[in-house]
């Protein structure tokens, strides 16, 4: 993609620069192109030109809202404050004469938490962006952000392949401010969160799961979760579990991520019996896997009630059966997508 702007803070007739990316980055990889600069009328000496990776962290329903922003995926999420998880210098201290044109290569590193919003060559829906800054003398200027495409690492794509063969479906990936639950270690103020539907044989017991998959030089730490954003703010238990890039495809990975699974809806169990007890028993019209606390209103974010929900997080390795030839970005259009718009009372863009 390529963004165009004419830096307004230095007048008319100032400077143009063209940020061109080559392709996607992955996790823990880097994102490569070239900054191209276009002399304006007169001679302008560069201070800097600076890359920043951008990202905006939402506000889901029973958090504190902030502004409201499109395109970030539906189910009620508001757009929080654009957060720089990433800077590179890419030129500085050069001279460009009127009307001269210089091209700067770069390959910017990106964090190994950084979100993936490609899956099997299907958007997530989640907006990351690059944005370019010019400087000189005591002025610089921002210009608008570029789209940056990351692909999941194969550790990432393993483990949702293996939950959209147990039958969770995809429903929404989200950018969350604060810590994984239970982190180990984590430099970025905010993570990603994939919100799937439950399986069937699960279906009595859970309305969704919550995953998180954080990489690192070893593996990918796969942090599940259970109606986490049905809980009225209350803590859940949650497990957490690697898997190593090394053994990406020598385990049986679904069985093992169904263990997972069934580990954390015991763990679950006991701490709702735990709280049921304490408050006396469950409330009157509560799902047997809500707990007090719980808003049976929000239910429909998970069961969405169309295609959408049905379509398990992966493409082409879960085309078989789960998918059946449906294309992941259906999930944003058609019935679902007036549905959530209905939970957020309005269109999004």
């Amino acid at each position: 993609m390529v963004f165009k702007r004419l830096l307004g803070t230095f007048g008319v007739g100032g400077p143009k620069v063209d940020t061109v990316l080559s392709g996607s980055g992955t996790p823990g990889g880097t994102v490569q192109g070239d900054v191209h600069v276009q002399g304006g009328e007169a001679e302008f000496d560069i201070q800097q030109i600076v890359l920043e990776l951008v990202a905006t962290p939402q506000q889901l329903p029973g958090q504190q809202q902030g502004g409201g922003m499109g395109g970030m995926g539906g189910g009620g999420a508001q757009g929080g404050k654009p957060v720089v998880f990433g800077r590179e210098v890419v030129a500085g201290g050069f001279r460009i004469a009127a009307g001269e044109k210089q091209v700067y290569p770069f390959s910017m590193p990106l964090p190994a938490e950084t979100p993936f919003n490609e899956l099997y060559g299907q958007s997530l829906g989640l907006e990351l962006g690059v944005r370019t800054e010019l400087a000189i003398a005591a002025a610089k200027d921002s210009g608008d952000m570029d789209p940056l495409t990351v692909s999941a690492l194969p550790a990432q794509e393993v483990a949702l392949e293996a939950l959209g063969q147990l039958g969770f479906g995809f429903a929404q990936t989200v950018l969350l401010p604060g810590l994984v639950a239970g982190a180990q270690y984590q430099e970025l103020p905010f993570h990603q969160e994939l919100m799937l539907s439950a399986a069937p044989q699960y279906a009595d017991q859970l309305q969704g799961l919550d995953l998180t998959l954080v990489a690192g030089p070893q593996g990918v730490d796969v942090v599940l979760e259970a109606d986490k954003h049905l809980s009225g703010g209350v803590p859940m238990p949650f497990v957490r579990h690697t898997i190593p890039h090394a053994e990406v495809t020598s385990r049986d990975w679904q069985a093992e991520i169904d263990g997972w699974v069934q580990e954390l809806l015991q763990q679950r169990q006991e701490f709702l019996h735990q709280m049921q007890m304490q408050m006396g028993g469950m409330q009157p019209g509560m799902h047997p896997g809500m707990q007090p606390g719980m808003h049976p209103d929000m239910q429909q974010q998970r069961r969405g009630g169309g295609a959408g929900m049905a379509v398990a997080a992966g493409a082409a390795g879960l085309g078989a059966g789960v998918l059946g030839g449906m294309m992941l970005n259906e999930a944003f259009s058609g019935d679902d997508e007036e549905d959530l718009a209905d939970d957020d009372g309005g269109d999004d863009e």
